[in-house]
């Protein structure tokens, strides 16, 4: 692949500039049962010796969100680019040495300036958003301006989608000629394998059966039993009721090193498993100095993925592109500074509110932002949201702070940017709408449930069991 895509060319070190080292990588490749697909040898550059300003400058690569997901009844597919940062040009001046078990005989002073990116170079990602992006835009593909990674198509014969995450590009569209024809015209630019139906991405599982795509972390959560977790006693809600940690509990310290690891590993399942976004998050606030008690609630919600372990989230299919929100916060929710604990697009702790009305009132602000994203990223789809997007929460006063100005007096305290949620409801971009705390189903993300509850917001959440679907699906 260096050699097919004129990546350098030899000639005499230079003098004033530096020379980056390279190294091979070995890797085996596996699917996601575990069984072994190929073994990789990667020639990747040392990008830790780059200087900025010398031999680099822009580094910044859009990538992909996670929650970037049109419900329609079109088959995803899958791309998956060879050497991807080999197509992308180097436009500063870099040399590299010549490849270990390579070096050329009677040229070993010589060195490699680089035309084409090396893995490992601090602008390789850059530069094949660069290339990539300018063959979308002269092929007649719209970047989404809420989305980066996301283009658009649209023609007389229908409409075709593409999600780009560095080597692997997602697709779909409403035509199957659009498709087949973007197929072969990508695979003649650049060299491709064609993987057909997406099945896996970012690490995670994908099943696409006629009425859900459903995604999971199967493969990623058998590594979790390293933590000597497999053969346990399984529990049905990953936090006691009214679960409450803090930093000085009276407990003894535990490993640190260990803790670590298994809030990393619940921090990254909550891509697929939002029903443990509280406790990761919650949890994630003790990273320095845990204590036996923190290990201990740590390993309640191991216990609970054990229960677990084909669970997953179901897209449902065909369904109408309608916004709706909930948002919710948990006021003083940290026993040790007082601060709350809100919901907007994902669980976060904000700042110290002074009563349970200013806690509702700034939790909704960062629901507000995610709804007009979401909004703009539909517009995107060809999906306008014409009508008002409804935010459900449950807090009359706070409702009221939104809509009725007499009410400025009382939040002359409040930081002025979270007054942005008034502008919103000008607009007409959102609308506030009351609901009894029993209907909030942002309750899932900001305090420890009972169990009938929590399986209840668990399942409207989508976070269902693969034999759930249709056809009795494994994973």
């Amino acid at each position: 692949m260096i050699e097919k895509n004129d990546t350098w060319e030899l000639v005499k070190g230079p003098s004033e500039k530096p020379v980056v080292g390279v190294k091979w990588i070995y890797k085996v490749k596996l699917n996601l049962d575990g069984s072994i697909q190929k073994n990789k040898a990667r020639l990747v550059a040392k990008g830790h010796t780059q200087k900025p300003r010398i031999d680099f400058n822009e580094t910044f690569a859009p990538i992909a969100r996670l929650d970037t997901v049109a419900q329609k009844r079109w088959k995803l597919f899958q791309l998956d680019v060879k050497s991807t940062f080999l197509n992308g040009v180097v436009h500063e001046e870099v040399y590299v040495d010549q490849p270990p078990g390579f070096v050329i005989k009677t040229k070993e002073d010589r060195v490699y300036r680089l035309k084409k990116a090396l893995y490992g170079l601090k602008q390789a990602p850059r530069a094949w958003y660069e290339e990539i992006n300018s063959y979308f835009t002269v092929v007649g593909f719209q970047r989404s301006p809420s989305e980066a990674t996301l283009y658009v198509k649209t023609t007389e014969s229908g409409i075709l989608i593409v999600s780009l995450y560095v080597d692997d590009i997602i697709y779909t569209g409403s035509s199957e000629d659009l498709v087949m024809s973007f197929k072969t015209e990508m695979m003649k630019k650049y060299e491709m394998i064609d993987i057909g139906l997406l099945h896996h991405f970012l690490g995670l599982g994908v099943i696409q059966t006629e009425s859900n795509i459903f995604l999971h972390q199967k493969k990623y959560v058998r590594k979790l039993d390293k933590f000597g977790f497999k053969d346990c006693t399984e529990v049905a809600t990953p936090l006691a009721m009214n679960e409450k940690l803090s930093k000085e509990d009276g407990s003894e310290q535990a490993d640190e090193m260990v803790y670590r690891q298994i809030v990393g590993s619940l921090l990254y399942l909550t891509a697929t498993r939002p029903d443990i976004m509280f406790a990761a998050s919650l949890l994630d606030r003790y990273l320095h100095g845990p204590t036996r008690k923190h290990m201990g609630t740590a390993k309640r919600v191991l216990r609970y993925i054990q229960g677990t372990l084909d669970y997953g989230i179901a897209y449902e299919k065909g369904k109408e592109a309608m916004l709706l929100g909930y948002c919710d916060s948990d006021w003083s929710g940290c026993e040790d500074d007082m601060r709350m604990f809100s919901l907007g697009h994902q669980s976060s702790k904000e700042c110290v509110a002074l009563s349970t009305v200013e806690a509702e009132y700034i939790s909704v602000v960062e629901a507000t932002a995610e709804v007009v994203w979401l909004r703009f990223v539909l517009f995107d789809f060809g999906e306008e949201q014409v009508e008002a997007t409804q935010i459900f929460y449950d807090n009359t006063s706070a409702i009221a702070i939104t809509k009725n100005p007499v009410h400025h007096h009382k939040t002359r305290h409040i930081n002025r940017r979270f007054h942005y949620i008034r502008y919103a409801l000008q607009n007409g971009e959102i609308d506030l709408l009351y609901c009894r705390t029993g209907e909030q189903n942002a309750d899932i993300f900001t305090k420890a449930l009972a169990r009938d509850r929590f399986e209840y917001l668990r399942s409207k959440l989508g976070v269902i069991s693969a034999k759930h679907l249709e056809g009795n699906v494994k994973v």
